[in-house]
């Protein structure tokens, strides 16, 4: 009974397109909590994907209807939502955001043959140990990640003194770890590994004991609300210790938290996809409605793209029959062109870096 409640209160139902919908698909993430800006990106894309769709027609014949569900980015929310989704006849999930949600949900739509496809979920884990044949992803890995990352540590800032941090969770830590082996590999000594707890306000603690250890160098596995803390609160030390993370900073809400104090961190996402031709028509689109494109809204955008052509060479929604079009599909998409591999991972061109300033972030030159 409590996970029945707990998947109806996460639940939260949008419909897009016509009252009469004929299938039924998810997106997934966390429309609630701290990492909330990344459920308005998810949301953003998949209304966007299913308006454009049902408005050219929809899919062999029939409509989309979308429903929209809360996981907070925790794993036990994560498994609820995923039952009630598929006690609600669900095709189809463009989600979860999160790894650590991503990774036990994925459990749940293999037993039920629900294809999944998640936007941003990068720990290997995801689709190395995946439960069955229909669970995908249209972004990179941490290994990929962590290997332009490590490479780039030891290579720039040879010499300095890098410290790596982790929030302890399968995407945070996973990062952290993959990005501190290459990082080793290279020749680089970690001057600190340490871990913290996420939702904390105040990481004095931890700042004193890098200011202490002398860190040049700070690269954080977790995401842009305790990363724009703790590099506003080196600021506020006096230390001029360059800030270093993944993908989970690509939301205008870390400077929000950090302010002039984000100035010069860098993270790594992939090349921005709002630059590619096939986005802008719906850069442009979700712009004038007051909406964001940035982050993970193409992605989520493009999950549910890759997934309707499938549909569509499937001829029907039939789980067997769609993941076999997946598997053997190249598909167009607001990414470029993209397919999948027998694990279930995305070709697509893997990570860059990124530089925070002014407020925003640009790719670097390298």
């Amino acid at each position: 009974m409590k996970t029945t409640l707990l998947a109806g209160a996460a639940l939260g139902l949008a419909m897009t397109g016509s009252a009469w919908a004929d299938i039924t698909i998810a997106t997934v993430g966390p429309m609630t909590g701290q990492y909330a800006s990344f459920g308005a990106q998810m949301r953003a894309g998949a209304e966007q994907a299913v308006a454009d769709i049902n408005e050219a027609g929809g899919v062999n014949g029939e409509m989309l209807k979308l429903e929209v569900g809360d996981d907070a980015c925790d794993p036990k929310q994560a498994v609820a939502v995923a039952n009630q989704l598929a006690g609600s006849g669900v095709a189809f999930v463009a989600g979860h955001f999160c790894s650590g949600s991503s990774i036990p949900a994925s459990q749940v739509y293999a037993d039920e043959e629900i294809v999944m496809i998640s936007p941003a979920s990068t720990n290997p884990a995801f689709t190395d140990e995946r439960p069955g044949d229909g669970v995908f992803r249209v972004c990179g890995r941490d290994d990929q990640q962590g290997d332009v990352a490590g490479k780039y540590l030891a290579e720039k800032f040879a010499g300095k003194k890098v410290a790596f941090i982790h929030d302890k969770t399968a995407y945070g830590k996973g990062l952290a770890d993959a990005t501190m082996a290459v990082y080793e590999k290279a020749g680089g000594t970690p001057a600190l590994y340490e871990a913290y707890t996420a939702g904390e306000k105040d990481y004095t603690a931890l700042v004193s004991k890098l200011k202490q250890e002398g860190v040049d160098v700070l690269y954080v596995g977790g995401y842009y609300t305790e990363a724009g803390l703790i590099m506003r609160q080196m600021r506020e030390q006096g230390m001029n210790t360059v800030l270093v993370s993944g993908d989970a900073l690509v939301a205008d809400e870390y400077w929000a938290i950090t302010g002039e104090a984000g100035e010069g961190t860098l993270m790594t996402f992939s090349p921005d996809p709002r630059n590619n031709p096939e986005a802008k028509p719906v850069v442009d689109e979700l712009l004038a409605a007051g909406k964001t494109a940035e982050g993970y809204s193409l992605y989520t955008y493009a999950a549910i793209q890759a997934w309707a052509q499938a549909l569509k060479t499937a001829g029907s929604t039939e789980f067997d029959d769609v993941v076999k079009a997946l598997n053997e599909g190249k598909f167009q998409t607001v990414l470029g062109e993209l397919e999948f591999d027998d694990k279930g991972d995305v070709t697509l061109p893997g990570y860059v870096f990124y530089e925070w300033k002014d407020g925003k972030y640009a790719q670097l030159e390298q």
